[in-house]
């Protein structure tokens, strides 16, 4: 689910995503609120993360922003989780991942 902005609506994108075996569907224009946890989450990274750094390489900004979502989803305690992060770092190093890597 994505809103109506340029880079989704791309037909490139489009045909890659079915291809791949993703159904895209596109909120309704101006209603931000059928997209909420995106929504949410694109603005916890804004103000974190981009509105708080000047990033001077694609390079910088990518490593800078998996540091950010493996504190997201590995470290940060959520409320409604009972204050535990949604993939507890035990876990991780049970199975040797550690989330650090480019994309990862």
């Amino acid at each position: 689910r994505s809103d109506n902005g340029g880079e989704f609506v791309a037909q490139h994108l489009q045909d890659w995503l079915r291809k791949v075996g993703v159904r895209p569907i596109q909120i309704y224009p101006g209603s931000p609120w059928e997209n909420g946890y995106n929504e949410r989450f694109n603005g916890i990274l804004r103000q974190e993360l981009l509105n708080t750094e000047w990033f001077h390489s694609v390079k910088q900004a990518q490593v800078a922003i998996n540091i950010w979502l493996k504190e997201y989803n590995h470290i940060r305690p959520y409320h409604a989780l009972d204050m535990r992060p949604p993939v507890p770092e035990t876990l991780l190093e049970k199975r040797g991942i550690y989330g650090t890597e480019i994309g990862g």
